[in-house]
């Protein structure tokens, strides 16, 4: 089952999927992707949303790892900080956020690592550790290869998030893209991708012919429960 959890920008959909996941890990399923939580700051005027806080960067963490990097910073606070790269990625999709290159290049080899652990042809399929797990990405990345551990056959494939860069111009997590595209393997029987409302229709006609089995969800508790029903948590 490939699920798209979408919705419009800000209204929690990360922090709805980091309780889910945890979920998920804590019922036994595998879990493995990455998360985009945000950096949220105390603030006031025009950029706090209505609890008082203010949107500064994407963070990316990659799971089971839990591995941490920065990934993104609000376009005009990159361009004060002289961080803003006018040839990259995010800087020619004209994105409100500079993406760092090399940010997409590690994520990429995260995903990239997740085909060769657990999609290869005949490859043994390793269980995959909770997203708290302080763990290495190499020492998760033997367990993916399948060093005499458990099956993952139950597996939860995330992606937070497929945008603009990905969907409509061939760039960013193209890794994530290709596994998805695989459509459901042993290691990974389910996915669930992050998707703006806007883009939801794309998505689901690129990836849906490897999906026959699919929906959207909302981050919400019907949302939650045709997860956890599906995976079997």
């Amino acid at each position: 089952m490939l699920f798209f959890l979408t919705g419009d920008v800000q209204i929690g959909k990360t922090r709805w999927l980091q309780r889910l996941v945890d979920d998920v890990a804590a019922a036994g399923v595998p879990v493995a992707g990455v998360l985009a939580p945000g950096d949220w700051v105390p603030a006031a005027g025009s950029w706090a949303d209505g609890n008082g806080f203010e949107k500064r960067g994407i963070d990316n963490v990659l799971l089971p790892s839990g591995e941490r990097l920065p990934f993104a910073r609000r376009r005009d606070l990159a361009q004060l900080e002289g961080s803003f790269d006018a040839a990259s990625q995010s800087a020619r999709a004209q994105l409100a956020w500079e993406i760092d290159d090399a940010a997409i290049a590690r994520v990429n080899e995260h995903f990239r690592q997740l085909v060769e652990g657990t999609c290869g042809d005949g490859a043994e399929r390793g269980e995959v550790r909770a997203s708290g797990s302080s763990e290495a990405t190499d020492a998760c990345v033997r367990e993916l290869s399948g060093a005499g551990l458990a099956s993952a056959a139950s597996g939860l494939l995330i992606v937070d998030e497929l945008g603009r860069l990905e969907l409509q111009r061939g760039e960013g997590l193209t890794e994530a893209v290709a596994l998805l595209r695989q459509g459901p393997t042993s290691a990974f029987p389910h996915a669930l991708a992050v998707v703006r409302e806007e883009l939801v229709d794309e998505a689901e006609r690129q990836l849906g012919g490897a999906w026959p089995d699919r929906c959207r969800i909302a981050p919400d508790e019907a949302g939650r429960a045709a997860v956890l029903e599906a995976v079997g948590a």
